[in-house]
């Protein structure tokens, strides 16, 4: 499957995010109780879901930048296979997750092309279903460990955060397209 021409693929390595503040969202993992996550993740979808609702949800305010549609298609997969991943930690010792190519998932769904109302509702669905998987864990469990196929160690502690840290910095992401969509009209 060949990339969209006109996105450079992400292929920075953001656990950073679980030690340091994110200069660009300003997400501190530190400010993210575990026993908040649930709830953190789960107020997210009715800001997606705002943002899907706009006439210019499919567009893309610069070359190289996602629309909103496409960036919310990510998260909605995001929780998708956080879940499944969150899912072997809690029932599996030290599971390493599968690679997974977000770029080549976006041109092969075509992103850009579906159904605002469905991502919106696909969307809140799975991040219902991981929210509620967190407020889930307890105890020990907190600590059980997982890792990516390239190294990365999580816990479900730390793994959680770096997942709340996507669609926030998402949504400061689609904030920022905004911005310059505005500026257009």
């Amino acid at each position: 499957m060949s990339a969209d021409p006109d996105i450079v693929p992400d292929d920075k390595d953001w656990t950073w995010v679980m030690q340091r503040p994110c200069p660009g969202c300003g997400f501190d993992a530190s400010q993210h109780p575990k026993e908040r996550l649930g709830g953190e993740i789960r107020a997210l979808a009715p800001i997606y879901r705002e943002f899907l609702g706009r006439r210019d949800a499919r567009e893309r305010p610069s070359r190289g930048v996602w629309s909103a549609l496409e960036y919310s298609c990510h998260v909605r997969d995001v929780f998708k296979i956080y879940l499944e991943r969150l899912t072997l930690m809690l029932t599996k010792d030290d599971p390493t997750f599968l690679n997974w190519d977000q770029d080549q998932t976006a041109v092969a769904e075509h992103y850009g092309q579906q159904e605002p109302g469905a991502v919106a509702y696909e969307l809140g669905l799975y991040c219902g279903r991981i929210a509620d998987a967190f407020d889930r864990v307890h105890g020990k469990q907190w600590a059980r460990t997982g890792h990516r196929s390239d190294g990365a160690n999580y816990t479900i502690e730390t793994f959680g955060k770096y997942l709340l840290h996507d669609p926030v910095h998402h949504l400061w992401d689609i904030r920022r397209g905004n911005e310059i969509l505005a500026e257009r009209t």
